[in-house]
């Protein structure tokens, strides 16, 4: 049997990431020796943002939410590399791999996306924390400030990018510079 029909028979004829039918192929998961377990079966859409991580659509891969919990291993070290990538710390920490997913996984995560994201004092900032902006910032496109002492809760890690977070004042979610916070 071929590795395409195997891949289809596993998948169900469904993109193992996001369960899409629509234009799937195979995809290697590095370092990979070709075989079918260390294959995977995604959408051209999963396919090109994984093959082109500058260009990922945090809301493409809410999937992971249910593709990391796969019994299929090549599976779960890309769902994990993907939250990984998308700074999904909280995510990960749920997720459980042996031993050989983990070094797997790990093995395809580049070192310099382990980024630290640090507040004005210098603590480490994580997704989920709560921090205080220390000074007004004029929020573009908003028409509106974030005014000094306002507790941004939940914030996320904006991936590739140390200097800013993700959070929401006045119920709008933006980008704020991590060196106008304050970790509470």
């Amino acid at each position: 049997m071929s590795l395409e029909k195997e891949l289809q028979s596993r998948s169900g004829f469904k993109c193992e990431l996001c369960e899409s039918e629509k234009e799937l192929n195979i995809l290697e998961v590095s370092p990979s020796d070709g075989s079918v377990e260390q294959s995977i079966y995604v959408c051209v859409t999963c396919k090109n943002q994984i093959q082109n991580l500058d260009t990922i659509d945090e809301k493409h891969f809410n999937c992971l939410n249910d593709s990391m919990w796969s019994e299929i291993s090549a599976v779960k070290v890309s769902s994990f590399r993907l939250l990984n990538t998308l700074g999904r710390q909280d995510l990960i920490d749920m997720m459980y791999l042996e031993d050989d997913e983990k070094i797997w996984a790990e093995a395809g995560t580049r070192s310099e996306d382990t980024l630290v994201y640090k507040d004005t004092n210098g603590v480490t900032l994580q997704v989920g924390d709560t921090a205080v902006i220390t000074k007004d910032l004029d929020v573009k496109g908003t028409g509106f400030t974030a005014k000094r002492g306002t507790a941004v809760r939940n914030i996320g890690l904006v991936p590739n990018d140390a200097k800013h977070i993700e959070g929401r004042v006045n119920g709008v979610k933006i980008h704020i510079l991590t060196k106008y916070l304050k970790k509470l």
